[in-house]
């Protein structure tokens, strides 16, 4: 079964116009819910091995509430695009289209370890991913690349807006006392509280969501 793009697009571009995609792209992204019943959750995440020159991109499928690992995927390909600030979709997504690909379940939902609207041309990884597979996504990033917002609460479960300008891109979100809150940005097919509900919902006692936390052990273990 997997996940499959319904939309694609040439991949071995230049910088400028993987920006112009982007600004393209972005009018296609959908920020009020658009969901139905969620019982399986995904978590995507990239690492990259042998001096960078390897991506390995890592999907854990896991059912929700409960948060038990129902199965996972890793796939590794060449990295075909540079480190660009604000193009990270570029060099991980062919990989992690991959990984998705290898399913046997399909996720309801994404969560992706990166920016979903909370981006200079409001369109991360989750954006991104969200677009072409026509399918909810989240942004779950570990620091924030645009944006301000105001003094954070301490109290798990406390989130203020992220704001770029006049704005809101996302949400600052404590997901555990005394740690360094999570930035939560919409992808796709979902409004802002609905993805700091997610967000919470799969994160138990750690700063990081048991997505993150399967996927990334995936992507980045040897």
């Amino acid at each position: 079964m997997g996940l499959t793009p319904l939309l694609n697009h040439d991949w071995a571009v230049s910088p400028a116009a993987a920006r112009a995609l982007q600004e393209a792209l972005r009018g296609r992204v959908v920020l009020r819910d658009q969901l139905g019943e969620v019982r399986c959750v995904a978590g995507v995440d990239v690492g990259f091995e042998q001096d960078n020159s390897i991506t390995r991109a890592a999907v854990a499928l896991l059912s929700f509430p409960a948060l038990e690992l129902i199965e996972y995927a890793i796939a590794r390909r060449p990295t075909s695009f540079p480190y660009v600030p604000g193009l990270l979709s570029f060099r991980e997504i062919p990989a992690v289209l991959e990984a998705l690909a290898q399913l046997s379940g399909r996720p309801d939902l994404l969560l992706c370890d990166g920016q979903g609207i909370a981006h200079p041309r409001r369109f991360g990884i989750a954006a991104h991913l969200g677009v072409l597979c026509d399918i909810p996504a989240i942004g779950v990033a570990k620091s924030r690349l645009v944006g301000s917002h105001g003094t954070l609460p301490e109290q798990r479960g406390a989130w203020i807006p992220l704001r770029d300008g006049d704005e809101i891109i996302g949400a600052v979100l404590r997901t555990r006392r005394g740690v360094n809150p999570l930035f939560i940005s919409p992808g796709h097919r979902i409004s802002l509280p609905t993805a700091v509900y997610y967000a919470l919902a799969c994160t138990t006692r750690y700063r990081l969501p048991e997505t993150t936390r399967w996927a990334h052990r995936l992507a980045s273990e040897t």
